[in-house]
């Protein structure tokens, strides 16, 4: 399974909008927040890996 890695580039209520880090420019992936973890903040970093999404430190 490939890992990925995603910026928060807006929260919006209930969702967040997600772009791949390695595609500047590229589209947002909308992902309820219910999924994503309690403490993210616009402009933080995911990493997605096994169907989890995990605050970078």
């Amino acid at each position: 399974m490939e890992t990925l890695y995603y910026e928060v580039v807006s929260i919006d209520g209930d969702y967040a909008n997600l772009r791949l880090v390695d595609k500047a420019g590229g589209e947002c992936k909308i992902v309820a927040r219910a999924l994503l973890p309690e403490e993210i903040y616009e402009g933080c970093k995911l990493k997605y890996e096994l169907l989890q999404y995990s605050l970078m430190s």
